[in-house]
């Protein structure tokens, strides 16, 4: 694997958290001005967007995020980019893909030249599963319009050699995905868990938000999937994929030598855009003339890459993790819960108060498939109930509490977390994006989530109405949890789930 910029998490922060820091200590604010928010220490990590309050939308429902797809790629004049696991196969899916044909139709017979631009970033081995799939889906729009349209498909540098040929269709996606879900329309962006599939537009329960009219942070996206689409595999008109000419291929060749050149190429962006929102902030302070508003919220972009040694997103959630005070409350949800043996142990030790949200097993993704996917809700059972035997064990039920999603009809695919300061009723920063704080999200695939971090009360009364929804359609985990018939785990899937757990 190519080294990285780090060696630790923890010493991407250095020298503003010292890895003997105790828990709870809040790292210095090097860069941040007198007054500033407590959360300015993420600016030496990723470049800070400081934006008005009023161009943030927290979506509630899976329809209203695809309503809204459509609405953007219909009014989309200059670009539109969306990264994906997979797109599915169904009619609403084609209704997505047809929004886009006549988008490019509409702009060709404009009068002035047209400038409408279509880049879609999926997963290789998930969006070429089966005869019918993500690729046949998106070759018309290849065919018809070759100069405006561009499909990526990133494929792990793992997945190479005897392991590639040996491990069947499905079971070749546990080695690593691109698992980023960002959906861009000229200087508008939508950041989702939601993959674009027929169930998340109608009864998977996800998180979304939009950003209106934000440029800056529309440019740091459209870099950053160009980037990993610039490392992938090309699909071209006729179903083959080839890679950009001088290019490195993901499994054939030097697996380091792709790695390292993938790094350099993603953290030319991160790197890039961070040093211009610093100049640009240097220019604000002590330039004449009239200053902008102040902003009131503060977009930062977390990506996490561990096969390319880029482990920022890591690196905050495990500061945020620890950071509150006793009387911070964090709440916490995932539909695959799995946390890393750091996070768990970071949870168990933090002085906060924790509601964890995870899905109970008839609303996991996984619930009623054919095959050996079927025993994965009840992995998921075994986990938790391996963890809340350890906040039991050391007398934290009360500081760390447990809760499940139940709605019928409905499966839950929700992420990211809610913290709310001591003494506060409202949360005053969010994480929204892909990862699911498990060990694939950290060291498998290829991750990203932006951190909103704002003073306005409105949004963050938007921020509390999300986390109350959620939480509000759940019931509290007890000992009692697992003696229901349904929770009863046989005894192989115990058995295999620590063997496993690291694949899904």
């Amino acid at each position: 694997m190519a080294a990285g910029p780090v060696g630790s998490p923890w010493l991407l922060l250095a020298p503003l958290v010292s890895p003997t820091m105790p828990h709870g200590t809040s790292p210095p604010c090097s860069l941040c001005p007198e007054g500033a928010h407590r959360f300015q220490w993420i600016q030496n990590l990723v470049p800070e967007f400081g934006i008005s309050s009023s161009h943030v939308k927290v979506l509630s429902s899976p329809t209203e995020f695809f309503e809204l797809m459509k609405e953007q790629i219909t009014s989309a004049k200059r670009r539109v980019v969306m990264a994906s696991l997979y797109l599915g196969t169904g009619p609403l899916e084609q209704e997505l893909v047809d929004c886009i044909d006549k988008a490019l139709e509409r702009a060709l017979q404009a009068s002035s030249p047209c400038s409408l631009r279509v880049s879609i970033l999926l997963d290789f081995t998930r969006g070429s599963r089966g005869r019918q799939n993500s690729r046949t889906m998106l070759l018309p729009l290849l065919q018809r319009f070759p100069e405006r349209v561009r499909v990526s498909l990133f494929h792990t540098p793992h997945l190479r050699g005897l392991l590639r040929l040996l491990v069947p269709e499905r079971f070749n996606e546990t080695i690593g995905l691109q698992h980023i879900k960002v959906y861009l329309f000229d200087g508008n962006v939508i950041l989702s868990g939601a993959n674009l599939s027929d169930s998340y537009f109608t009864n998977r329960q996800d998180r979304y938000v939009f950003l209106q009219d934000c440029p800056e942070v529309a440019d740091f996206f459209t870099d950053l999937v160009e980037a990993v689409g610039d490392v992938s595999l090309q699909l071209q008109g006729d179903d083959s994929v080839r890679v950009l000419e001088g290019a490195l291929h993901p499994y054939k060749g030097d697996r380091r030598a792709y790695c390292e050149a993938a790094r350099r190429k993603v953290m030319g962006v991160i790197e890039g855009a961070r040093a211009r929102q610093l100049r640009l902030h240097a220019q604000t302070a002590h330039g004449p003339g009239e200053r902008p508003p102040a902003p009131d919220t503060w977009i930062y972009p977390l990506v996490q890459m561990k096969p390319f040694g880029i482990r920022i997103d890591e690196a905050v959630t495990e500061t945020l993790l620890t950071e509150p005070e006793c009387g911070a409350r964090l709440f916490l949800t995932t539909g695959y819960f799995n946390l890393t043996r750091a996070y768990m142990e970071l949870v168990l030790g933090a002085r906060a108060d924790y509601r964890i949200l995870l899905a109970s097993p008839e609303v996991n993704g996984f619930f009623g498939a054919r095959g050996v996917a079927g025993a994965i809700p009840a992995a998921y059972v075994y986990i938790e109930r391996q963890f809340y035997r350890q906040v039991c064990n050391l007398g934290q039920e009360e500081r760390v509490r447990l809760q499940e999603y139940r709605r019928s009809g409905w499966t839950f695919h929700a992420k990211g977390l809610w913290l709310y300061l001591a003494g506060s009723s409202l949360p005053c920063l969010t994480l929204i994006g892909s990862p699911n704080f498990g060990y694939r999200s950290v060291h498998r695939d290829l991750e990203a989530q932006i951190a909103i971090v704002t003073e306005n009360r409105a949004l963050q009364q938007q921020l509390h109405q999300e986390q109350e929804q959620l939480y509000g359609l759940s019931g509290a985990v007890t000992a009692a949890t697992f003696e229901q018939p349904s929770r009863c785990v046989k005894l192989w899937v115990k058995l295999l789930t620590p063997l496993i757990k690291n694949f899904f």
